[in-house]
């Protein structure tokens, strides 16, 4: 997909491989066509999600303003899907730490694990309800590298130069994990194969698929989609989807 601003603040998306149930670099995984000032999307969601399934009182409740509920997992393919070799892979922690560190993935799998049952929102305006993911909790990470007080922020790297960025506060939640897991199985490639961070209380975009390191800073820095005008925040609940 090529990104483009023109002169009126119109970001521009152009697809160049679309996978109706299967992810790339998220923004949920996806980029959609937009104008800053109307926030109008340019994909009919409604056909590409197929009718919807019926929608509980309670299932409502959990789906935040504007969101389409959808029992897949649907994708929007940017990029290719980096093939990864689990001999050579590592996961790199470093930046505003006491305790930089570096593990293989026998040293991650060895990490104490945890479960999460949560719903997922997406800023193309899909939600899952009731989705299960295991991995490593942050909080076992947070305690490894020792965080100095100047750390504030957290950079998340991954695959092919894909930054994804978050405040220590919304990172240091105890939803958020290293997943390697989705539904009881570990992850397609296409959604983060070996390992992608989750963030439920934002959109998808900032569980960076195919994480590679946090880097932890005293000063936020703009990820991928953010530098292209999406929100900086990401909360779905209050709908920030794009920047002013």
């Amino acid at each position: 997909m090529s990104v483009s601003r023109t002169s009126h603040g119109t970001i521009v998306g152009v697809w160049t491989r679309v996978h109706a149930d299967t992810d790339g670099f998220d923004i949920c995984d996806s980029m959609l066509s937009h104008h800053n000032q109307s926030n109008a999307y340019t994909l009919p969601m409604s056909g590409f999600l197929g009718r919807g399934p019926r929608v509980s009182e309670e299932q409502k409740k959990r789906i935040p303003p504007g969101q389409y509920f959808t029992e897949k997992w649907p994708v929007l393919h940017y990029g290719s899907v980096p093939r990864v070799d689990l001999k050579t892979w590592d996961f790199k922690v470093w930046g505003e730490v006491d305790n930089p560190f570096e593990l293989d993935w026998a040293e991650f799998k060895a990490l104490p694990r945890k479960s999460l049952h949560t719903d997922i929102h997406c800023v193309t305006r899909w939600s899952r309800l009731d989705m299960d993911f295991e991995g490593v909790a942050i909080q076992t990470i947070l305690e490894r590298a020792q965080l100095k007080p100047s750390a504030r922020f957290v950079i998340a790297h991954a695959e092919q130069g894909y930054t994804a960025n978050l405040p220590l506060g919304v990172l240091d939640d105890d939803d958020v994990i290293l997943a390697d897991m989705a539904d009881g199985a570990p992850l397609t490639p296409d959604h983060g194969y070996p390992l992608r961070l989750v963030v439920p209380k934002r959109y998808f975009w900032k569980s960076a698929k195919w994480v590679r390191g946090l880097q932890f800073t005293a000063a936020d820095k703009l990820g991928f989609w953010e530098r292209y005008g999406y929100h900086n925040d990401a909360d779905p609940w209050k709908e920030e989807r794009f920047s002013e």
